[in-house]
């Protein structure tokens, strides 16, 4: 069988806690039945807990925006793999160019 196509959301840095559960409240009644694609929602590192909880048991998934590569570390303000997956995260977007271009970021 072939691959659902994904349709991933990037919030950037938009949205506190309490609009990611308003956004959710109205979002998930819309996307319920839809199983054409793989949805994922990825929003920043303090609204990821509240994504998680808000999607559990529905067709929704959540991811985040970053990680850093290393399994932990003094890495200050970063987030490892096994944090983000333990956190209830599937999915996560590297490489974006505004971290290239402003951080000093790599392909």
């Amino acid at each position: 069988m072939p691959r659902k196509k994904l349709i991933a959301a990037n919030w950037k840095m938009y949205k506190t806690p309490e609009q990611t559960s308003a956004f959710f409240q109205e979002f998930l009644p819309l996307v319920v039945d839809h199983t054409r694609d793989e949805i994922v929602v990825c929003t920043p590192y303090i609204d990821l807990q509240t994504a998680v909880a808000a999607a559990t048991g529905s067709n929704l998934f959540v991811g985040a925006q970053n990680m850093h590569w290393e399994k932990e570390g003094a890495f200050t303000g970063e987030v490892s793999a096994a944090m983000l997956k333990d956190g209830g995260c599937q999915n996560v977007i590297i490489g974006h160019r505004e971290r290239r271009q402003f951080f000093g970021g790599t392909d």
